[in-house]
C-alpha cells in the first residue's frame, strides 16, 4: 500500500470507521453523483450512464476510477479484471455478462445476463458458488504468494458529511467462516482449494501426455535404478530410512541439507565435573557450619547472634535456589548454511516462514523518534525474505510526532535498505553504522562502495535534520491540537481518549526501494483508548499487536523489540529459525531468547550493566533444563504459545518385542494385563475435556472433534466450541479462526478493507473484556515484568525455550550507565518479581501437574524471591558497624575445629566462583563487578521494591512505572557522571557512613584497651571492610565528575546515621542490666 493511502482510524464500539488521506485532493470525499460527465481514463470517451440511464456509470465502487462501460467489459473479459487504480477486482454490474471468477451476487437482479458465461470452466464457478452458499466466498489458510492481499489502496468506506458511503455487499463485510455462522461446517480449517482433475482427450495421442512414449519408459527405468540405489543405501545404514533424495544430481548437497540445523555442545567434563563436586562439598560444609553456629550461641550478644544466624540461613537458601538451576549448562551451535540448503533452494520461492516484528514506544520525548527510526530501519534491512517480514510499530501515546517520524523513516528506507543489502554492511542501523571507528574499506571490493557510502551518509544527515525538525516543532503543542497536512485534526490529540489508528506505510507489492525491489511491510498501530477502560500499559499494547498482526499477516513467529534495541546481526532471524524450523526440535519450542548486549558502556563498567554473569552463566544453565526465562526484548516467539495451548506431546518409541518369540507369546496371557489397561473406557466428560480447545494443541483438538462427533451432535459441538473460543479469544471470528492455524496465514480472497475493519475491531478498548487475555492468553497482566510471567505460563504448558548466543550479538541497545537511572532500572525488575511472587501465578504454588520441570521451577522461584533477600542483606551490612560500636561480635571465640569450618566455607565459595568463570568464560573483573552491584542493588532498590509490592497487594496502592529515557545520540559516556537525586541513594550512603564511623570507633577502642582486644578487632574490621569494598562503585558514582558528594545526600545520610546512633545508645540492648539495686562506691573502707 502506498503512503498516500491514508490513515485508517475508527472505533468498533461506536461503529465509526474513517480514512484520512495524506494529500489534500484525495482527502476531499466527493459524492458519487459528481462523477457524471467525466472522461474515461483509458479510451478518452465519456463515462456514460448505467443501464437504467439515470446515474453515471461507476465501474469500481471502491475508488470510483473513471472508466467507460466498453473498457470495463473489455477489462473483465480480456484483461486482468481489476481496477487500474486501486487494483480491486471489478464486480459484475447489471447488464454485464458473467465471466470466469465471478461470484454469485444476490443483490443483482439480472436474469437476462445471468447465464452468459464467458469462461469455459463451469466446474470452477460451481465450486465457488457452493462455497458462497455456505456462508463465505473465501478459503482460509496460508496464501500461496503472500500473507497480506496485495492491494495498493485500502478498500475502506469513508465518512462523507457524516454518512457512511459503502456499496460493499453485506455478505462480504464480515469474514465469518462457514461453521461459525451457525450452519453445518463443510470443511475443517485450514481449507485449501481442491485440485481439479484433468480429463484425457481421446483425440490426442497418449504420447502427448507422456504415457507409453520413449521418454516415459526412460523415466521408469531411471526410477527403478534410483530405487535400487536407495535400497542399497538402507542396507549400508542398517536398514534406517534417513529420507535421502537421490533424484537430485547434487546428492551430497541434499545430504547436507537434511542434517540437523543446530546442535548442543555440552561443557567439557574436565570443567563441569569439578564444578559439580565442589557444589556438593559446599553443601556438606554448610551443614557443619550451621551445626556449629546453632550449637554455639553468643550469650553476651544473644540478639546479634540470632539475627546473624537468621540472615545466614536465608543466604544459604538463596544460594541453593540460584546454584542448582546451573547444574546442566550447555552451549549451542547453529548451521545457517544448512538452513538455506533446506528452505531456500535455487529457482524456488523461499520456504522460510514469516515473522512479525513488534516495536513498542510510548513517549516520543523520552524515547526519541531518531532512536525508534534506527530500530525500524535495521528491521527493514534484515537478511530475510522481504515478503516474510512485517514490522508493526505500536504507538501507545498516539503521538503525531511518532507518526510523522515513521513516515519519514519509510521514505528513507527506500534508499537505505538496498545500500545495506548490496554491500552487506553491519550493523544496519545507520546511526551506529556510521559511528563505527573501523576501516570501512576492509573486505569491500566494489569500487563504487566509497562513493555510495558517502552519498548515503549525506542522505542520512539530511534525514536526521528532518527528524530533529519534527521534534523541535512538537515541543509546543497548539491550543486546538495537532492537525494533519490536509487540515484534518489528528485523531490522537487526546492521549487518553482517542480511536484506534492503523497506517500501512510499506508493503511487498507497492513499497519498492530505489532499485525496484520490494520492501517489508511497515505498519503503524495505535490502539483505542477510552476513559473507564484499563489499558494494562505496555502488556496491553503488546497484546493488541498480537491480535492486529494475526488479522493482517498472521505470521507463525513473533519478534519483540524495544524501540531502542536495534538488530545488530542481520542474520538474527535465521539464527532463530535454526531452532524454530528444526524438524525434530522446533515443534516444542515456544521462544528463542537472545542475550541482551549494550552499547555505550565504558571499559570500567562500574555498575555491571553488561549483566555478563546472568546472561553467560545463569541462562546457559537454564538452557540445559527447560530453557531460559524470558527477559523481554530480543526474543523470537511461536505465536501458538501465546494462545495458551499445550506443547505437542513427544511420541514414545514403540515397545520392542523379541523376534525370536512367536506372535501368540507376545499377545497371550503374559501381556493381557497391559492390553486391558489400554482398553479401559473413559467417561464422556473426560473425552469432552480432551477435545476442548482450552488446553490442547489447536489442530490436534480440531481433528479430534472432526473424527469423534458427527451429525446433530457435531453441530452442537461446533456451537459449544465457537462459544468457548470466543470466551477465550474475543468476539472476532477472523482472529479466532487464525488461532487454529499452526503455520499462520490469512484468508486468500479477503479484501484489505475487510481485514482493516477487523483489525480496528481487535484493538478496540473493550475487546479484552470477559476474555482470557492477560490471564492465560498473550502477555500476562499483573506485573511490571510481564516477560517473566509470560515465560512461566508457557513453560507450565510444557513448552521449552532455547538460548541462542551467536558470534555477532543479535541485538544491541543503550544501557542506563548513570547511577540513578541504573538503580531505577533495578527497582523496576525487582518490583515486577515481587508482584509475581505475591500473585496467583507465583511459581511456589502455580503450575503443578503441568510441564514445568522442578529445576526450572527453582529458577523461577529464585527470580521471584531474590528481592526479599534485601531485608537480611540490609541487616547483615549494618552488623559490622553495630559490632564495632558495641564491642560485641556475632560469633564466640573460635576453636580450631570452628576455624576449620569457617576456612572451608570461604574456600568453597571462592572455588565455586572460579570454576564458574572457567566453564563460562566470564572474566574475574566482570564477576567482581556483578558481586558489587548485587550488594548495591540489594540495599537500595530491592527493599523499596518489596515495600511497594506489599503496598500494592495489601493496600491497593499502585506505583506507576516511568519510562526510562533513551539516549538520542551516541556521545560516549555522556551520562556516566550525571547525578540525579533519588531516595534510593540514602540506604547505601547511610551504611557507608556508619561502617566508616564504626571502624574509627573500633580502632580507637582497641588502642585504649590494649593489645588484648586487637585479635577480635581484626574480625570486626574485616567484616566492615567487606561491606565498604562492595559499596565502592556506589561511592565513585556518588562523587561523580567533580569528586564531591552532593550536599543533599551528605545531610540526609548524616542525619539518619545520627538518629540511628542516638537510638542505639538510648536502647543499648546488648549490655546486661542488673536486676537488683544500683550499687555505687562510697569511698569508705568497710573492712
Amino acid at each position: 500500500m502506498e503512503v498516500s493511502a491514508g490513515l485508517v482510524a475508527g472505533s468498533h464500539n461506536r461503529n465509526e470507521l474513517i480514512i484520512i488521506r495524506r494529500d489534500r485532493e484525495s482527502a476531499q470525499a466527493r459524492p458519487l453523483q459528481q462523477l457524471g460527465g467525466q472522461k474515461c481514463h483509458i479510451c478518452g470517451d465519456d463515462v456514460g450512464l448505467t443501464v437504467d440511464g439515470g446515474d453515471p456509470f461507476v465501474a469500481c465502487h471502491e475508488c470510483a476510477f473513471p472508466i467507460c462501460r466498453t473498457c470495463y467489459e473489455y477489462e473483465r473479459r480480456e484483461g486482468n479484471q481489476v481496477c487500474p487504480q486501486c487494483k480491486t477486482r471489478f464486480r459484475r454490474l447489471k447488464g454485464s455478462a458473467r465471466v470466469e471468477g465471478d461470484e454469485e451476487e444476490d443483490d443483482i437482479d439480472d436474469l437476462e445476463n445471468e447465464l452468459n458465461f464467458d469462461g469455459t470452466d463451469r466446474r470452477q464457478h460451481g465450486a465457488e458458488a457452493m462455497l458462497h452458499d455456505h456462508g463465505g466466498n473465501f478459503s482460509y489458510g496460508p496464501a500461496s504468494d503472500s500473507y497480506l492481499p496485495k492491494v495498493p489502496l485500502p478498500q475502506v468506506p469513508m465518512l462523507t458529511n457524516g454518512q457512511l458511503v459503502d456499496d460493499t455487499p453485506h455478505e462480504q463485510r464480515a469474514l465469518v467462516p462457514s461453521f461459525m455462522g451457525g450452519g453445518k461446517r463443510i470443511h475443517p480449517f485450514p481449507y485449501s482449494d481442491p485440485v481439479q482433475p484433468r480429463s484425457l482427450d481421446p483425440s490426442k495421442d497418449l504420447a502427448a501426455y507422456g504415457y507409453g512414449s520413449v521418454a516415459w519408459k526412460e523415466r521408469v527405468e531411471n526410477w527403478k535404478q534410483k530405487q535400487e540405489k536407495l535400497q542399497s543405501l538402507k542396507n549400508d545404514t542398517g536398514g534406517k530410512d534417513w529420507g535421502y533424495n537421490i533424484d537430485a544430481p547434487d546428492f551430497p548437497l541434499m545430504d547436507e541439507a537434511r542434517q540437523p540445523l543446530s546442535r548442543k555442545i555440552p561443557i567439557p567434563s574436565s570443567q563441569i565435573n569439578p564444578y559439580r563436586m565442589i557444589i556438593i562439598i559446599r553443601l556438606v560444609v554448610l551443614g557443619f557450619f550451621f551445626h556449629y553456629r546453632v550449637m554455639h550461641p553468643v550469650k553476651d550478644a544473644y540478639a546479634l547472634w540470632v539475627i546473624s544466624v537468621i540472615c545466614e540461613v536465608w543466604f544459604a537458601l538463596s544460594w541453593i535456589l540460584d546454584q542448582f538451576p546451573k547444574w546442566l549448562p550447555i552451549d549451542r551451535e547453529t548451521y545457517l548454511d544448512r538452513l538455506s540448503l533446506r528452505y531456500e533452494k535455487p529457482g524456488q520461492p523461499s520456504k522460510l516462514l514469516p515473522v512479525d516484528i513488534f516495536v513498542s514506544t510510548v513517549d516520543p520525548i523520552k524515547e526519541p523518534p531518531l532512536v525508534t527510526a534506527n530500530t525500524v530501519l535495521s528491521i527493514l534491512a534484515v537478511d530475510y525474505p522481504v515478503d516474510n517480514v512485517s514490522c508493526y510499530v505500536s504507538d501507545d501515546g498516539a503521538a503525531m510526532l511518532t507518526f510523522e517520524a515513521l513516515s519519514e523513516t519509510s521514505e528513507f528506507a527506500r534508499k537505505w535498505v538496498p545500500f545495506c543489502k548490496k554491500f552487506n554492511v553491519e550493523p544496519r542501523a545507520p546511526e551506529w553504522y556510521f559511528a563505527q571507528k573501523i576501516d570501512y574499506l576492509k573486505d569491500k571490493v566494489l569500487a563504487s562502495f566509497v562513493r555510495e557510502r558517502r552519498a548515503m551518509k549525506r542522505e542520512y544527515e539530511q534525514f536526521k535534520v528532518r527528524i530533529n525538525a519534527l521534534v523541535a516543532k512538537a515541543q509546543i503543542v497548539p491550543e486546538e491540537g495537532w492537525t494533519m497536512q490536509d487540515g484534518t485534526p489528528w485523531p490522537g490529540n487526546n492521549v487518553r481518549d482517542h480511536p484506534a489508528m492503523i497506517q500501512i506505510f510499506l508493503g511487498p507489492s507497492v513499497g519498492h526501494d530505489t532499485d525496484g525491489n520490494e520492501l517489508p511491510r511497515l505498519v503503524y498501530v495505535s490502539r483505542e483508548k477510552r476513559s473507564g477502560f484499563n489499558n494494562h500499559k505496555k502488556a496491553g499494547a503488546m497484546n493488541a499487536l498480537v491480535r492486529v498482526s494475526a488479522v493482517l499477516t498472521n505470521s507463525p513467529y513473533l519478534l519483540n523489540l524495544d524501540c531502542d534495541h536495534y538488530i545488530n546481526n542481520s542474520k538474527a532471524l535465521r539464527e532463530a529459525m535454526c531452532f524454530m524450523m528444526d524438524p525434530l526440535l522446533g515443534k516444542r519450542v515456544c521462544y528463542v531468547q537472545f542475550p541482551r548486549r549494550f552499547d555505550g558502556i565504558n571499559q570500567d563498567d562500574r555498575f555491571a550493566n553488561r549483566k555478563t554473569v546472568f546472561f553467560d552463566i545463569n541462562m546457559k544453565g537454564l538452557d540445559g533444563i527447560q530453557g531460559p526465562i524470558n527477559v523481554g526484548t530480543g526474543c523470537v516467539f511461536r505465536r501458538q504459545a501465546f494462545y495458551g495451548y499445550d506443547a505437542p506431546k513427544t511420541k514414545k518409541s514403540p515397545t520392542r518385542t523379541s523376534k525370536c518369540l512367536p506372535k501368540w507369546c507376545c499377545s497371550g496371557h503374559c501381556c493381557s494385563g497391559r492390553r486391558r489397561k489400554k482398553k479401559i473406557n473413559r467417561p464422556k466428560s473426560e473425552i469432552k475435556k480432551k477435545f476442548a480447545m482450552k488446553d490442547t494443541a489447536p489442530m490436534c483438538a480440531w481433528e479430534g472433534i472432526e473424527e469423534g462427533i458427527e451429525g446433530a451432535e457435531g453441530e452442537k459441538s461446533d456451537t459449544l466450541l465457537h462459544q468457548e473460543l470466543e470466551k477465550k479469544f474475543g468476539q472476532s471470528p477472523v482472529f479466532v479462526a487464525s488461532t487454529l492455524l499452526e503455520d499462520g496465514g490469512t484468508p486468500k480472497s479477503a479484501s484489505l478493507a475487510s481485514l482493516l475493519k477487523e483489525a480496528i475491531h481487535v484493538i478496540s478498548c473493550g475487546y479484552e473484556v470477559k476474555t482470557e487475555w492477560g490471564k492465560e492468553v498473550g502477555w500476562i497482566y499483573g506485573s511490571v515484568t510481564k516477560d517473566i510471567l509470560t515465560g512461566l505460563i508457557m513453560h507450565c504448558h510444557g513448552w521449552r525455550s532455547i538460548y541462542c548466543i551467536p558470534d555477532r550479538p543479535a541485538f544491541k541497545g543503550p544501557a542506563p550507565i548513570n547511577l540513578s537511572v541504573c538503580l531505577h532500572w533495578v527497582l523496576r525488575w525487582a518490583l515486577g518479581s515481587v508482584e509475581v511472587c505475591l500473585s496467583r501465578h507465583c511459581p511456589v504454588w502455580y503450575g503443578y501437574g503441568g510441564g514445568l520441570k522442578w529445576l526450572e521451577r527453582l529458577s523461577y522461584i529464585n527470580a521471584c524471591l531474590y528481592p526479599f533477600t534485601s531485608i537480611p542483606l540490609l541487616v547483615y551490612c549494618a552488623l559490622p558497624a553495630v559490632c564495632l560500636l558495641t564491642g560485641k561480635f556475632i560469633t564466640p571465640e573460635l576453636t580450631v575445629v570452628a576455624g576449620l569450618w569457617f576456612m572451608s566455607l570461604f574456600i568453597c565459595i571462592f572455588a565455586t566462583s572460579i570454576l564458574e568463570m572457567r566453564w563460562s568464560g566470564v572474566g574475574i573483573d566482570e564477576w567482581w563487578r556483578n558481586e558489587q552491584f548485587w550488594v548495591i542493588g540489594g540495599i537500595s532498590a530491592h527493599p523499596v521494591a518489596v515495600f511497594q509490592g506489599l503496598l500494592k497487594v495489601l493496600a491497593g496502592v499502585d506505583t506507576d512505572f516511568t519510562v526510562t529515557s533513551k539516549a538520542g545520540d551516541v556521545e560516549a559516556f555522556s551520562e556516566l557522571y550525571a547525578f540525579k537525586w533519588t531516595t534510593l541513594l540514602l540506604p547505601p550512603t547511610t551504611l557507608l557512613i556508619i561502617n566508616l564511623v564504626g571502624m574509627v570507633a573500633g580502632v580507637s577502642n582497641a588502642i585504649n584497651n590494649g593489645h588484648e582486644s586487637w585479635g577480635l578487632l581484626f574480625g570486626k574490621l574485616f567484616f566492615a571492610f567487606w561491606v565498604i569494598i562492595h559499596l565502592f562503585p556506589f561511592l565513585k558514582g556518588l562523587i561523580g565528575r567533580h569528586n564531591r558528594i552532593p550536599t543533599i545526600v551528605v545531610v540526609w545520610s548524616i542525619l539518619l546515621a545520627s538518629i540511628f546512633s542516638l537510638l542505639w545508645i538510648r536502647i543499648d540492648p546488648f549490655f546486661a542490666k542488673p536486676d537488683g539495686p544500683l550499687l555505687e562506691e562510697c569511698g569508705l573502707d568497710c573492712h
